[in-house]
């Protein structure tokens, strides 16, 4: 990096981050940003109120001004801490019939090793001032990286229909004339509003949402650990039940890779790689952790305890938590409601990442300021919602379970363009042509690695509604495949790839 380049960022830096001139310029070239009409009047307005447009255009070196590099723990903190991480927690006892302390090592050990893959990718956006989707096109190619990102829409449509769900429910538990319905619609509505103004509410959000999440969990746990302490004996653990614990585990935490520098590329250049790693890695393990454990604990609990079966039926996880809080009369209404709204935070980010993919996905859209695409994802996540909510845990294990492998593949093909290929450098990126498909990668090698990976991933999954030769006797080991194999192949189809074409 330039002398020149070193003392403008730190004059940028002792200002903090520079709201105007990054998250609310228009896109280059946007009829938005042209003509007096009412559109164009009300865009300008909305960008005085601190509405972001920009999408997924690149943020050039000189306006990464923020400073504040801590903030990235709190956002992936707010967005884990929340009631889908402690029902993602009770799929190990009520699915896969594992005991807590089975439950709990899986939890552990494999958020451990799956949460450093997406912290290790927030670390991109100050250096490359790419959305994480932008700099997979450098692997996957201007048209190619359609499919990841077809994939990644897909995901985080479903989280959002899962979070919705679980809010509504337990908003709907506090009240019995509430339907799940209502419960739903106001959930999404508030989640709207965050992610439609943009980086800089979302990251005010983010830095205060988790605290009244972490006082309702304290007081549920102190009103009903009693509980806890005395859980019943469990069938001894088999290697299928761990790996497809393991496997759901994995899809919790992966599916944050395809997204990750959404958060970042603001930061400034010069951030140690390490640190935006550390907070990140934080930010993933110890809410995920924590409260998993806590929904393994609880569920397994809960068959002992008739006030918290009561509320559990037909696996109603804000009914479970809204009996937990039960002693606690108004106070435990009052905090149930504010467990409803946890799922804001992680909604609020995602529709966030989703209004940026839409871009990707279609690239003629670039052109449209990115809150125009929080509309219309909210006009689809309700009525998914709404009809899914009947079925949560079928359509969550189903889920969690089959996203993983994708995801995995994905991560493996980005990470060995960065490191094998481009060195861990981010020089090696022409980020200039970040929109020039003839200067990109054909993309040939990673969609050729991806697809072909699944041919030993199927035979290797063990799914409530397929079970491959393999899986069968392994138990599910379509993730652990799902990365190897596509590092594996990658590798020398990249290499061919650059002897027949230029990038």
């Amino acid at each position: 990096m330039s002398r020149s380049m070193s003392s403008s960022l730190d004059v940028e830096g002792s200002r903090g981050f520079d709201e105007k001139r990054s998250p609310h310029a228009l896109p280059e070239g946007s009829q938005w940003s042209r003509g007096g009409g009412y559109v164009h009047r009300w865009t300008r307005r909305m960008l005085t109120w601190g509405v972001e447009s920009r999408g997924i255009q690149p943020v050039a070196p000189e306006q990464r001004t923020d400073t504040q590099f801590s903030k990235i723990f709190f956002i992936f903190f707010s967005m884990n801490a929340n009631i889908l991480s402690f029902s993602a927690g009770t799929l190990g006892p009520v699915v896969f019939g594992l005991g807590v302390r089975d439950s709990c090592l899986v939890i552990l050990f494999f958020n451990l090793l799956c949460c450093a893959l997406p912290a290790y990718f927030t670390t991109w956006g100050p250096k490359l001032g790419m959305r994480q989707m932008i700099s997979a096109r450098y692997s996957f190619g201007f048209y190619g990286v359609i499919i990841p990102c077809i994939l990644n829409l897909i995901v985080m449509i479903g989280f959002c229909v899962l979070n919705s769900i679980l809010g509504g429910q337990a908003l709907a538990s506090v009240n019995g004339k509430l339907s799940w319905t209502v419960g739903i619609v106001i959930v999404d509505v508030i989640s709207l509003l965050v992610s439609f103004c943009g980086y800089k509410l979302l990251n005010w959000y983010e830095k205060v949402a988790w605290i009244p999440v972490l006082v309702s969990f304290v007081v549920a746990l102190g009103a009903g650990g009693k509980h806890l302490s005395s859980p019943p004996p469990a069938e001894p653990a088999t290697a299928a039940t761990i790996l497809g614990f393991a496997s759901t585990i994995a899809g919790f935490v992966v599916t944050y890779s395809p997204l990750s520098s959404d958060f970042t590329i603001y930061m400034r250049p010069n951030v140690s790689s390490w640190r935006i790693f550390a907070y990140s890695y934080l930010g993933f393990l110890l809410p995920i952790v924590t409260l998993q454990c806590l929904g393994a604990a609880v569920a397994v609990a809960a068959s002992s305890v008739p006030d918290w079966d009561a509320g559990y039926t037909g696996g109603n996880v804000g009914g479970l938590l809204e009996a937990m809080l039960h002693p606690t009369k108004g106070f435990g209404k009052f905090l149930t409601v504010l467990l409803s709204l946890s799922v804001t935070a992680n909604i609020a980010a995602t529709f966030y990442s989703i209004t940026l993919n839409c871009q990707v996905f279609i690239p003629p859209l670039v052109v449209v300021p990115r809150y125009v695409f929080s509309l219309v994802v909210t006009a689809i996540v309700i009525p998914l919602a709404i009809v899914g909510s009947t079925r949560f845990y079928e359509t969550l294990t189903n889920f969690l379970g089959l996203i993983s492998y994708w995801a995995s593949a994905f991560a493996a093909i980005i990470l060995m363009e960065h490191l094998v290929f481009r060195r861990n450098d981010p020089d090696q990126y022409s980020v200039k042509h970040w929109n020039v498909p003839r200067c990109l990668p054909s993309g040939v090698a990673a969609v050729a690695a991806g697809v072909m990976s699944f041919g030993l991933v199927v035979p290797s999954m063990e799914q409530v509604w397929f079970v491959g030769p393999i899986g069968k006797n392994t138990g599910d080991i379509g993730f652990e495949v799902a990365f190897a194999l596509s590092a594996v192949l990658y590798i020398p189809f990249r290499a061919l790839e650059l002897r027949l074409w230029k990038y």
